[in-house]
């Protein structure tokens, strides 16, 4: 337990954090990164420089400090966290390298203004709360082993097959080297990957939701390419997966983790909005629920730039002709002539809350949805000043947690 006058010195930081938290986390990483280059291995280096990582604990970090004397407030943000480092393979070791150069950045940014009073606070707090990491991870590390099928680290899979579900998205069916079972998943997890680029000093780990349903003898990931000059750092992994990774070859992964999934439990209208590959973890939750679920009501609505980009379009259509519970709406932003002419879409442009309205019966409905950050804010925002209430609002971001309120 904290004390109450380190409580009370770590709350006065908000302010301060509100102001300089990327700043600090920015010299964080740029010291941890010196003095430990072995966990270049472990970080998102894409995200490292478009600065999501950096933000995304700031915001971490700042909602702790807000917290601080209600850390339970918090469990849900630390849950997430806690299931991306078990699937990263981040240990307790790990904890007290971070917060020592935690520490040194915030003495660093906040120069005087940081007292020994407020590092000395901040010290205990963050043991306080790598604890609790540290104890929520272990849990997670322990059923990911224990569980049937399941294992801990990295474990060789197969490539068995690659299809081609669009022109950007390859999908990757994998099974595993050693012949054992698969670890079961709840729709919308994903998996970690280890991968060992030609030409790269470091290990890339990317993760990728599983799209298809849970009970299948193999793993089904689905990638997009990302080759534009504006991804290239993003793409170093999708296009090496894409191009170069064959039928036949190994690839490491870690057990399926996430909390982003699919609530069975709950028998009310289910509606999976996507857009691009946001579909993929919208694929595996349609296609759970309508084999788990059959009687529930189903709006599946994804945005796509055109047809050459639509991924599993004829699929998913003839899901909606054989489940007469299911209803599917498609968006074109940019559609192409023969899309026109094909009608291959039910609206061009982007969603909107008229739209949406005459494509969901009802508000009275568990939400879920995944694509590209400002897909993510619309969808959210409409969602919101339609009357939803946010406890049925569900999404997940890809990489860093961010911001579904502003352009942060």
């Amino acid at each position: 337990m904290l004390s109450d006058k380190s409580i009370t010195i770590i709350k006065s930081t908000v302010p301060v954090l509100e102001v300089h938290g990327v700043t600090i986390t920015k010299r964080f990483y740029q010291m941890l990164f010196e003095s430990h280059p072995e966990l270049l291995n472990i970080f998102n280096h894409a995200n490292q420089k478009q600065g999501r990582q950096q933000t995304a604990l700031a915001n971490a970090v700042y909602a702790a400090a807000k917290h601080i004397d209600r850390l339970p407030d918090i469990l849900p943000a630390v849950k997430q966290i806690a299931h991306k480092h078990r699937s990263l393979g981040v240990k307790p070791e790990h904890y007290p390298i971070v917060g020592t150069h935690l520490l040194q950045a915030i003495k660093e940014v906040l120069g005087d203004a940081a007292t020994d009073d407020i590092l000395e606070a901040w010290a205990e707090a963050y043991g306080v709360i790598a604890d609790v990491f540290i104890s929520v991870e272990a849990e997670m590390y322990e059923e990911a082993r224990s569980r049937s099928g399941g294992w801990e680290g990295w474990r060789a899979f197969t490539v068995e097959r690659k299809a081609e579900e669009s022109s950007v998205i390859t999908s990757f069916y994998l099974v595993p080297q050693d012949g054992g079972a698969l670890a079961g998943y709840e729709p919308g997890q994903y998996i970690s990957m280890k991968l060992d680029i030609p030409g790269e000093p470091n290990t890339h780990i990317r993760q990728y939701s599983l799209s298809d349903a849970p009970g299948r003898p193999y793993y089904r990931i689905s990638i997009k390419r990302e080759d534009t000059e504006e991804d290239r750092a993003a793409g170093i992994a999708s296009v090496y997966l894409h191009h170069s990774l064959q039928q036949g070859e190994t690839l490491w992964l870690s057990a399926p983790a996430g909390d982003f999934t699919l609530d069975r439990s709950d028998n009310r209208p289910l509606v999976l909005l996507s857009g691009g590959v946001g579909i993929t973890p919208m694929l595996s939750m349609l296609l759970t629920a309508l084999e788990r679920q059959p009687q529930r009501q189903v709006t599946f609505i994804h945005a796509v730039r055109c047809g050459h980009e639509h991924a599993w379009k004829n699929e998913v259509a003839a899901l909606a002709e054989k489940h007469p519970h299911l209803n599917v709406s498609f968006i074109y932003g940019h559609p192409t002539q023969q899309d026109v002419v094909e009608q291959a879409f039910d609206k061009e442009g982007y969603i909107d809350l008229e739209w949406l309205k005459s494509a969901v019966p009802t508000p009275d409905s568990a939400f879920y949805f995944c694509g590209p950050i400002p897909f993510m804010r619309t969808v959210n925002s409409l969602l919101t000043e339609w009357g939803v209430p946010a406890a049925d609002i569900h999404y997940e971001f890809f990489g860093p947690s961010g911001s579904l309120t502003s352009e942060a």
